[in-house]
């Protein structure tokens, strides 16, 4: 069973109100590559009107936001109260639920045309992340879903190591490897695509062998 976030939910309650002057004015780690992340992860669901979308770890919305305006129904999660309370003021149509990743959904077998996350998974160790993919592609993704998660990532351990080297804002987190991941997922039945979007960023299609 996968731990509850290491990270407090706390540390994002104070970070709640200037998350998006974050994300919009901080070029660097971890944000380099933020908007192009959020945008292909719109580019490859290919929402239409109507659909049903599970966005883990919303935040303030930034995410959610993109598939709100092309008319999806929006399902939220994120673990932080004043991060939802400001979700809820951009996407007031939405459903909005407390909920920590690391732990069961609330719901049972509910199903979604797609699942998407961003920037969350890296708080996880590898096992973890597989373990919650696992749950998600069996218990709550529709058939012919989709799951797409875009997160702090880099291709490989070397090249990580060579960006660590080049930033002074590192913090040691699960970050993703993509090399490792793809391996490692493989293992557990599933089958991974990646997309490095940025020197620190990417974005992961992760779905059974046999679709």
């Amino acid at each position: 069973m996968c731990q509850v976030n290491l990270i407090p939910a706390s540390d994002f309650d104070v970070w709640a109100e200037t998350y998006d002057q974050s994300v919009q004015t901080n070029p660097h780690f971890p944000f380099t590559g933020y908007e192009s992340v959020l945008a292909t992860i719109l580019k490859l669901a290919n929402p239409s009107a109507g659909q049903t979308i599970l966005d883990l770890g919303t935040g303030t919305g930034n995410l959610a936001l993109l598939f709100a305006a092309q008319g999806c129904q929006l399902t939220c999660t994120d673990f932080s109260k004043p991060m939802l309370a400001q979700a809820r003021r951009k996407i007031p149509q939405a459903e909005f639920f407390l909920h920590d990743l690391g732990l069961p959904l609330p719901w049972v077998d509910r199903r979604f045309d797609v699942i998407v996350s961003a920037y969350v998974f890296h708080h996880f160790q590898i096992e973890q992340k597989i373990e919650i993919c696992r749950k998600l592609l069996y218990n709550n993704l529709a058939e012919d879903g989709k799951l797409i998660i875009g997160d702090i990532s880099f291709a490989s351990l070397a090249d990580q190591e060579v960006f660590r080297q080049t930033t002074s804002d590192w913090d040691e987190e699960f970050y993703w490897l993509a090399d490792e991941s793809a391996l490692m997922f493989d293992r557990a039945g599933l089958e991974v695509r990646y997309t490095q979007l940025s020197a620190c960023a990417g974005v992961y299609q992760i779905k059974h062998k046999l679709q």
